[in-house]
């Protein structure tokens, strides 16, 4: 989080972006990848953009407003949700509902998913999913947070009982290929159609 400091902002938090520096030991080292979205917010500019996955873009981009590390901080409480349950809070079955779920700001954690899960996990996504950027957690709180950094045993012992859901999680990335594969074919063969439109036209032209 030392970039933040600095007030470095990527605006392409997900989870394919965060990377394992190593396998089978208790606490690995992560390393964030792709930062071609990252902008430095320089004090007294305003950025904009409305660039990113519909379904970890913070309500700010959907609504073309000033974006600050906060918009970050909005996604690390969808990939904290996703990462505890296997499931996305926003996701959509099309691409304008799930930017229309994002907006509204509303979820819920479905008890199927979080059953095992704390109530200091859940705080601290709901801390972050907030619509509006200023009531949001930093990333200095987010690090000082008691799920975070437990202060006491029993707040520890709750900390151990929220773990990434392994099953579910795998579930989740197997659904989100599919639809990457299915948007592909999808596209492929609006361009065949595209082209068999087109061959006409061309042939006439020709003659």
């Amino acid at each position: 989080f030392n970039d933040y400091c600095m007030n470095y902002c990527t605006f392409f938090f997900q989870p394919e972006n965060i990377m394992l520096l190593e396998k089978d030991v208790p606490h690995p080292r992560i390393k964030i990848i792709d930062f071609g979205l990252a902008q430095k917010i320089e004090e007294g500019t305003v950025f904009k953009s409305l660039c990113g996955t519909p379904q970890y873009i913070a309500p700010e981009v959907i609504n073309y407003e000033p974006l600050g590390p906060s918009t970050d901080m909005w996604s690390i409480g969808v990939i904290t949700y996703i990462l505890l349950s296997g499931l996305s809070p926003f996701q959509g079955e099309t691409d304008p509902e799930t930017l229309s779920n994002v907006v509204s700001g509303n979820y819920e954690f479905d008890h199927r998913y979080f059953k095992d899960t704390s109530d200091m996990a859940k705080e601290f996504i709901q801390q972050l999913l907030v619509k509006d950027p200023r009531d949001r957690m930093t990333a200095v709180e987010c690090l000082i947070h008691p799920w975070i950094k437990p202060l006491t045993r029993k707040q520890a012992a709750n900390r151990s009982r929220s773990s990434i859901n392994i099953k579910n999680f795998k579930k989740f990335n197997a659904r989100r290929k599919w639809k990457l594969s299915y948007n592909m074919v999808s596209a492929c063969n609006r361009l065949c159609r595209m082209k068999l439109l087109c061959n006409p036209v061309q042939a006439e032209e020709e003659l």
